[in-house]
Order: structure tokens, then C-alpha cells, then sequence
């Protein structure tokens, strides 16, 4: 038997294909969508806005940044060490109906924000049905009248 398909099949695939990359333990993502476009913030706390990088290719986006380990480190003797430090990359599949070309990324308060648009072709849109009208007219009543083939008499 034939199955139906979602409208948003292909919306439902790029959130499953993003959300199965492995996440980077120094790169935390939170991805949700708003009208046209999904969003991806990732903490990027104490890293250098030169050292992020972000590219696409073949539908994949590369994220890469560093994070210095500060001044001094062979002086102090560590209790706690719990922030990662060093280099980062995390990579997202994007689906086939992102406008790969107006995809931006904003940086501030340690946090990475993508804005990542739907194409045109994938946003919802409104299809109008047309009437054709037969040429049939109700009556009063509401009836409508059909011509009945006529028949020989004999």
C-alpha cells in the first residue's frame, strides 16, 4: 500500500540529520525553529571571536573555534579543571530546502547564533483552487435540472 508523505517530511529529516551529530563537549546547541527560519546558538564561552570558523560545503556546516588555556598554567595546581580548552569543531547536515547562501552567524555574550533560512521553494504556501462553473443553474428550490436523453416513441 502506498504511503502518504508529510509536507514536512523533509523539515522533520533536517532536525533528525542535525540532531544526530555528535555534540562537540565544548560546543553545547540548542536548534529550534521560528517562522522561516531555524536557529542554532551554540555556547562558545571564553573563545576568542577570531578564532571561529564557520563554512558549508555539500550541505555540511563546520564550526571550528579555540579556546585559549590562559596565562600561567604550569603555576597553578588545579583542584578543578572543568572547562574544556583547545580546539573545537562540531559539523550539522543541512537539509536540501535551506538557502545554504543566506545562511549568518552572530557572535556576542559567548554565544554563536546561526540564523539558517528556508528556501523559497520550502516555505508553505497558499495554492488556489480555481471553480469551473458546468453551466448548471439551481433552481428556487435548489434543485438542478438535467437534461434526460429523449427517448423514441413507437
Amino acid at each position: 500500500m502506498a504511503r502518504m508523505l508529510s509536507p514536512f517530511q523533509e523539515v522533520d529529516r533536517f532536525f533528525s540529520d542535525m540532531t544526530r551529530t555528535p555534540a562537540s563537549v565544548g560546543m553545547p546547541m540548542d536548534l529550534y525553529r521560528t517562522g522561516d527560519n531555524f536557529y542554532a546558538e551554540i555556547d562558545l564561552p571564553g573563545v576568542d571571536p577570531a578564532s571561529i570558523d564557520v563554512d558549508v560545503e555539500d550541505r555540511t556546516l563546520t564550526i571550528r573555534a579555540e579556546r585559549a588555556a590562559g596565562q600561567h598554567q604550569e603555576e597553578r595546581s588545579w583542584l578543578t579543571r572543568e572547562r574544556p580548552t583547545g580546539a573545537f569543531a562540531r559539523q550539522l547536515t543541512l537539509g536540501s530546502r535551506v538557502a545554504l547562501e543566506r545562511i549568518e552567524a552572530d557572535y556576542a555574550d559567548g554565544v554563536l547564533r546561526l540564523t539558517i533560512p528556508m528556501a523559497e521553494e520550502a516555505k508553505p504556501r497558499k495554492i488556489s483552487v480555481a471553480h469551473t462553473d458546468r453551466g448548471l443553474e439551481a433552481g428556487a428550490d435548489g434543485t438542478v435540472e438535467v437534461d434526460k436523453p429523449e427517448t423514441a416513441t413507437a
